[in-house]
């Protein structure tokens, strides 16, 4: 696409009077950006338009702005692909109001790439951290993108779950792909753009305002074959997100929880309902059309984090590494007492444990295998 027709559809895109409905509707009437920028003010009215929404369009400065945004996009090696580009996503299509743009960082093929959205609580157990990363890496090695929200919680499970296979992951942003959000996750993000992709609809600049979420849910399960819900409390976004999937008539899977655990209601609650309940990877792919499939790498899989294939351990972290297991967290005073280690040996046998990626702390000074 020449650099001005992008132009015209950023244009469009920011001429934010006019809804991603009236967007659409202009867009068939006319047929391109470019010809209803052209379009007279008779014209406009004549189908229907709102006076503020003709302002809005034959405002000058609103070119100057898409003039703007695209040269901050080219510095960024920011990648805008429109509704009408080839490399727009296929699935996104579907929905009933796509987005008219998409901003990619990374990868643009990796969003059409056949995926599964995974996505849960912000605050999640260990359980579900094990449960979404383990899953996510096992279908990343079948072949399958991750798709997610790079939350905390459960989202970053999933996208770490696929780079431990060296697997596709994208990552679907409530906020422009200049401001990076959360910041502690800055580095699982540069690591996404390696094999994966940063996208979002929403124009640079803009911060992740809470409002935004529940817009960026779905291009999230927009862009997968199916939605995998691990943890999730009874007002949780993710449930957003799930009903969202079975609205774009997606598939609707969900990992089981302990009936005791408030986390668990929303995948618990979607079971009842009939959502298809997920212990392996094999619970998702079986769902999957017959043409994914035959796509796939459906061996039997060991897991990120197989205990057979780990490097050798001393004889003392070894024995702490036997102390701990991967559901109940156990804190460092009773590892202590446990080992008859002394603290400062303690902690540094914690310490290479954590750089072996064999362990993983939690707050409070407890600890879990990984």
């Amino acid at each position: 696409m020449v650099r001005d027709e992008l132009s015209t559809w950023i244009a469009l895109s920011l001429a934010t009077e006019l809804g991603p409905r009236t967007a659409r509707f202009l867009l068939d009437t006319w047929g391109s950006p470019g010809a209803i920028f052209k379009a007279s003010r008779h014209q406009l009215a004549a189908l229907g338009l709102e006076r503020s929404c003709i302002d809005r369009l034959l405002d000058p400065e609103l070119r100057k702005r898409a003039e703007r945004e695209l040269r901050q996009a080219e510095s960024l090696e920011v990648r805008i692909l429109t509704l009408h580009d080839p490399v727009y996503p296929a699935l996104l299509k579907q929905l009933f109001d796509p987005p008219l743009l998409l901003y990619c960082r990374g990868n643009p093929e990796a969003l059409s790439q056949a995926g599964v959205a995974l996505v849960g609580s912000r605050k999640p157990t260990t359980y579900g951290i094990h449960a979404a990363e383990h899953l996510a890496a096992d279908l990343a090695d079948c072949g399958l993108s991750v798709v997610s929200g790079l939350a905390r919680g459960i989202d970053a499970a999933g996208h770490r779950g696929a780079l431990s296979v060296d697997g596709v992951t994208v990552a679907v942003l409530g906020n422009g792909l200049d401001v990076l959000y959360p910041r502690e996750h800055e580095k699982l993000a540069r690591s996404i753009l390696v094999r994966g992709a940063w996208v979002s609809e929403f124009p640079l600049g803009t911060f992740p305002a809470p409002q935004n979420f529940p817009i960026r849910n779905r291009i999230i399960s927009g862009l997968a074959l199916g939605t995998i819900i691990v943890e999730a409390a009874e007002h949780s976004g993710s449930l957003i997100t799930a009903r969202l999937a079975l609205d774009q008539n997606r598939e609707l899977f969900a990992v089981p929880g302990n009936i005791t655990s408030a986390k668990s209601f929303g995948p618990n609650y979607l079971i009842k309902q009939g959502a298809k309940l997920v212990q392996t990877w094999r619970d998702v792919v079986e769902e999957l059309p017959r043409d994914i499939q035959s796509g796939l790498r459906l061996e039997e899989k060991s897991g990120p984090a197989e205990t057979s294939h780990r490097e050798p351990l001393s004889s003392d972290e070894e024995r702490i590494y036997n102390l701990l297991s991967i559901e109940l967290p156990q804190h460092v005073d009773a590892l202590a007492g446990a080992s008859l280690l002394d603290m400062g040996r303690l902690n540094e046998i914690l310490l290479a444990l954590e750089m072996k990626e064999l362990v993983r702390q939690l707050p409070g000074k407890n600890f879990v295998r990984r």
